[in-house]
This record gives structure tokens, sequence and C-alpha cells, in this order.
């Protein structure tokens, strides 16, 4: 059971140090060796867990469908709403779902398809909107594929636009504008006054700790280098 501890420990270190490097460089000027400088792990470690280099971004790609988590909430437009205020929470702070989505959009020569990330998140709202028309709490006639599309796109176009504004310090504010603008056209007669559309407060404490956490690194690296080249416009998705 340790070692298998030890194991989940240092795939865990070599995914948050390639988070660090591919968010500072790109894919394609990222190396296994700063990686591993950065994880203060062998290359022995590394192979045990990734081929490639290759291999290491698409298990970071593949933390964007582990991000979309899915609420218990009996209202499942509220479980939808939450979804995404939850997922916007963890990218002011997640560094290995930035580089996640970093990875989606940046023109490199890693090959994982780029709309992989979306379709999951499409598949995954769309079901939930599946189950709230079941229930009664869309308004009759609601295209369920179209909206889904709609919001994956508008938060991925929301939080563009966040962290070019304020490194993603307003995202929940900006999705939370969405779901009043969308709220009145998608949810049945009487469903509105049962709608939260703030975000829960375990995502506000965690996305307040890891922005503070963030913060910090920051500045402590100011003090002793110059700054890392800024990360390049990121488009996730929840």
């Amino acid at each position: 059971m340790a070692q298998q501890e030890r194991g989940i420990r240092s795939k865990r270190s070599i995914l948050e140090a390639a988070a660090d490097v591919f968010g500072e460089r790109g894919y394609d000027a990222a190396s296994t060796n700063e990686i591993l400088a950065r994880a203060g792990l062998t290359r022995g470690a590394l192979y045990h867990h990734f081929p490639s280099k290759e291999a290491i971004a698409a298990a970071l790609v593949e933390a964007q469908s582990e991000a979309l988590l899915v609420p218990d909430q009996p209202v499942k437009l509220q479980a939808v709403i939450d979804l995404t205020l939850g997922f916007a929470g963890r990218l002011q702070y997640d560094k290995v779902l930035r580089a996640s989505v970093r990875l989606v959009v940046e023109q490199s020569s890693f090959s994982t398809p780029a709309q992989t990330p979306y379709n999951q998140a499409v598949t995954v709202i769309e079901e939930l909107l599946l189950q709230a028309d079941r229930q009664g709490e869309l308004l009759p006639g609601t295209d369920l594929p179209e909206v889904a599309s709609t919001l994956v796109g508008s938060f991925t176009g929301l939080q563009v636009m966040s962290q070019a504004y304020s490194n993603r310090r307003d995202l929940p504010a900006r999705v939370s504008a969405l779901w009043r603008l969308i709220l009145p056209g998608l949810a049945a007669p009487g469903m509105l006054p049962r709608l939260r559309t703030t975000a829960l407060p375990e995502h506000v404490d965690a996305a307040a700790a890891g922005v503070a956490a963030v913060d910090v690194g920051a500045r402590g690296a100011e003090s002793v280098g110059p700054r890392a080249p800024a990360a390049t416009a990121d488009a996730g998705c929840p």
C-alpha cells in the first residue's frame, strides 16, 4: 500500500512539474529533463509512469475530463450551473488544469485532437440537461445539443477574456453573469427563484486558497530572479 501511495505521489509530482514547464514554455520548448528537475525524480521514475513527453501531455489533457465533476443536485439545471462554477473556480488555482487547457488550444506538435475535451464537456452537460428536461425544469422545445454546445463555447470565451483581464480572478463573476442572462430563456416558469447563480462556499474557499498560494509563489519568484514569460491565453471548457 505504501509503495502504491508513493507511486501516486510521484506521478502527481511529474504532472505538476510538467504543468509548470508547459505553462511557462509551451509544449514544443519543454523538455523532459526540465520536468524531471522540477519534480526532483529520476528518469527511471518518469518512464515508470510515462514513456514520453507526449504521454505526459496527454495525461494533463485528461485532467479536463476529471474536472467535470457533476454535483449531486436534485435540480439538474442547478447541477449544470454548479458544474460550470466549480470548473471556473478550479481554473483559478489548479495548475494542472490550467496547463491542460493551454495544451488543447496551443498550435504545437502535440497531436491530441483539440475537440476531445470540448466534446466531453458537451456530452456531460447535454446529459444533465436531458435529466432537467425530463423533470420539467426547461422551457418546452429547448434544443438540448444547441444549449450544451453554446454553454461550452460561451464558457471558453469568457475564461479567455478573464485570463486577459484579471488572470481569471473574475471568472466566477463572469460565469454568474452568463447564467443570469440565459436562464430566462432556458428555465421553465417558476424555476428561476429556485436557482442559484453564484459559486458554492467550498468552491470560493478553494479558489481563494489556491489564488493566494499562486500569488505568494509569484512574488517569491520575482524577488529572486526575472519573471517567467507570461502564458498564452488558454481555451478551457467546463
